[in-house]
């Protein structure tokens, strides 16, 4: 597996991780739809989360958040939009993102609630 990708895979781990410590419950991960992918859609009493994970080595090129772009935005509202018409649910929605930073020196794990809202 690329590095990049393993480096992925413990940032979205690490993020569930969190979500659970902070008393989010997991519905789905990596839940695709069309060209969208949600990596972690969480629930936190009658909220429903889109969580966008991005996981970098260093923040010397910007940091993690800085990443996501608009036609992904759009992507993942779709995307969510579909999951809550298609299971029927009744909730109020939110885009986080989650930044991790991590390195030889640790992780940093930065959560951006509504994040879509500061682009």
């Amino acid at each position: 597996m690329a590095q990049h990708n393993e480096l992925g895979n413990k940032g979205e781990q690490l993020a569930v991780d969190f979500l659970i410590d902070k008393g989010y419950q997991i519905l789905e991960r990596n839940f695709r739809y069309q060209k969208a992918e949600i990596d972690i859609i969480a629930q936190k009493a009658d909220i429903i989360c889109a969580v966008e994970v991005k996981t970098r080595s260093t923040s010397s090129f910007g940091n993690p958040q800085d990443f996501v772009k608009p036609k992904q935005i759009q992507q993942l509202v779709k995307a969510l939009d579909f999951y809550i018409i298609n299971n029927d649910l009744d909730v109020e929605v939110r885009f986080d993102i989650i930044a991790i930073v991590q390195n030889k020196s640790g992780s940093k794990i930065e959560h951006l609630e509504d994040a879509f809202l500061h682009f």
